[in-house]
């Protein structure tokens, strides 16, 4: 497995890795219409061209991204995905840990997940991302803010 920059031309592999891997997502808050799944493959290129957008690479197939994007000293972190069938196995970590080597003029990296998300959780927290805040949403979501 290789982690590498995207390219504009991944933005349809990138959008079909991060739309299976948030089925769940979807799923655990009883949600459909998450930004996650509704963003089109132009939204994608867009992320590709105005920021550092990381992909996962296994025998040609992309398998996993990240996004970052600085703002200031601060690089904000989001879209982690990991295709469903390669979960387990620590690409997630590899991606993050990527994408901090990458943008090294960054003070701090911030990024957030749902409530339920324990899983999510577990993984920033144990990359060193500490709780800052939680924002309510609606009756069945609230957003926990990290910093890492």
């Amino acid at each position: 497995m290789e982690i590498q920059r995207a390219e504009e031309a991944d933005a349809g592999a990138i959008l079909t890795v991060q739309r299976a891997a948030y089925v769940t997502e979807a799923q655990l808050y009883g949600d459909p219409f998450i930004p996650p799944l509704v963003e089109s493959v132009e939204q994608v290129r867009e992320a590709i061209r105005g920021g550092i957008v990381l992909k996962a690479v296994d025998g040609g197939r992309v398998v996993g991204s990240v996004r970052g994007r600085l703002s200031g000293a601060t690089c904000l972190v989001g879209r982690l995905v990991v295709a469903p069938d390669q979960q387990g196995r620590g690409l997630g970590t590899a991606l993050l840990r990527a994408l901090h080597e990458r943008v090294p003029e960054a003070s701090a990296f911030d990024l957030f997940t749902g409530h339920l998300s324990e899983g999510n959780l577990r993984l920033y927290r144990r990359l060193g991302y500490r709780e800052t805040r939680r924002e309510r949403m609606d009756d069945h979501l609230t957003l926990v803010h990290l910093r890492r």
